[in-house]
């Protein structure tokens, strides 16, 4: 943000300074001429006076003019043509100093019926007067600009240094950094970002907190629930209807799974960001989700096939990723048809230099997502079918928390994608647990 400052400003004084400079400098330029010019013509001035003094009473110059009187004003290496009428009407010319001037300057000087005079004189000196003039144009216009560059960039550092502390403050506190920071700036505008940042984090530290709270409490009362209802299970599992000790054991092991996955949502829920995890294996943590969803298919005369790499490995919560996936299985089975695909394998980073990030893609053969449904699907409590709206965006939270990313990436046939972090293994697709067709 410094050098856009320093780069915009500078392009501003450099501005100013060609508007500005350039007609200075031409003005210095014929400023000089002018003096010159003037300095002859007052020359030429007093040169007549002392010609028109020489003058007899008709008003006729004499045959030999004082010369010594003029030459005294004539300027070094300068010459003075003097045209005056002779009693016998014609006219006479007189050349006073050099015989020839080089790139002369000219000024010329009417006297009337008494002639007229001509001075001519070197150019040189005065075209030196000038490129010192212009010399000094540009000296002055390169001390304001280096004078404007120097403000230009203490301004710079004055505005971008608070930015970037600001920024960065607001990146700690986006992380859970909810520490008050004192510092001020003197800038007015900034200091009101501080202050509203104080507040902010005063506000959403008692929010996280609340909302700690109520999770621990909200899963408390889940497990004791699901504790109590267990233990109705457990009676019926002595039951002497095998059939009744089926469906209970059954349902155990449902209660057994959803008690885990409440303690790893909860855990999940106050760790750091994926990046400072370990990677896990991706298929093996979507092997159960698999298999507790490939009964429902069978029951509706579908498949649900899991292929991919057991090596892959990305750094992501297992819980978050099998709660995301669970439901895109169930969009899949609610909204889909056909044979349902969770595959997993590794596609090129958005740099060419970074590693292969593992994409986890669940795909069916139905109809697919309609197109003015598609930009809405992932809105909280938008449905098209009668449903509260919630899972998909849900998926998607789960997914973004852990840093990675889930995009719908075919309309038809429906073709949904969980973009996660890689380890850097190489992809080896294979099935995995697959079902002859």
């Amino acid at each position: 943000m410094r050098r856009r400052i320093l780069l915009s400003m500078v392009a501003a004084l450099t501005l100013t300074t060609l508007v500005l400079g350039v007609p200075l400098a031409f003005t210095a330029w014929q400023w000089v001429e002018d003096i010159t010019r003037n300095e002859l013509r007052n020359r030429l001035h007093s040169i007549s006076e002392e010609v028109m003094r020489q003058e007899t009473d008709d008003g006729l110059v004499p045959g030999e003019l004082n010369i010594r009187s003029v030459q005294l004003l004539i300027p070094a290496n300068g010459k003075l043509t003097i045209v005056y009428p002779t009693p016998q009407d014609n006219a006479r010319n007189i050349d006073i100093g050099e015989k020839i001037v080089h790139d002369p300057l000219v000024e010329s000087y009417s006297m009337g019926a008494s002639g007229s005079l001509r001075i001519e004189v070197p150019s040189g000196p005065m075209h030196s007067m000038q490129r010192q003039a212009l010399g000094a144009v540009v000296g002055l216009v390169l001390i304001s600009l280096g004078a404007g560059i120097a403000v230009a960039v203490v301004t710079a550092r004055r505005v971008a240094d608070p930015l970037r502390d600001v920024a960065a403050r607001a990146a700690r506190l986006a992380m859970g950094d909810f520490r008050a920071d004192p510092r001020r700036h003197g800038i007015t505008e900034l200091d009101r970002v501080s202050d509203v940042l104080d507040s902010a984090t005063v506000e959403i530290a008692g929010r996280l907190q609340r909302e700690h709270s109520l999770v621990a409490d909200v899963s408390h009362q889940l497990r004791s629930r699901l504790t109590a209802v267990r233990l109705r299970l457990d009676e019926l599992s002595v039951n002497d209807d095998p059939a009744v000790v089926h469906e209970a054991e059954e349902a155990m092991a449902q209660v057994d799974r959803l008690t885990d996955a409440i303690d790893e949502l909860v855990r999940a829920s106050r760790d750091e960001g994926a990046a400072e995890r370990d990677p896990v294996p991706v298929v093996a943590e979507l092997r159960s989700v698999v298999a507790e969803w490939r009964h429902p298919f069978a029951e509706a005369g579908r498949k649900l096939v899991l292929l991919g790499d057991p090596t892959l490995k990305a750094p992501i919560t297992g819980s978050r990723l099998r709660e995301a996936l669970a439901v895109l299985v169930d969009n899949a089975l609610m909204h889909g048809d056909g044979t349902c695909t969770v595959s997993v394998r590794t596609v090129a980073g958005r740099m060419d230099d970074s590693d292969p990030l593992v994409v986890v893609e669940v795909a069916d053969e139905g109809d697919g997502v309609r197109d003015e449904l598609a930009p809405h699907i992932f809105d909280r409590g938008f449905s098209a079918a009668g449903s509260t709206g919630v899972g998909l965006a849900l998926a998607r939270a789960l997914i973004e928390a852990d840093g990675g990313r889930l995009e719908l990436q075919r309309r038809r046939p429906a073709l949904f994608a969980v973009f996660l972090g890689s380890s850097g293994v190489a992809s080896r697709p294979i099935a995995v647990g697959a079902e002859p067709r």
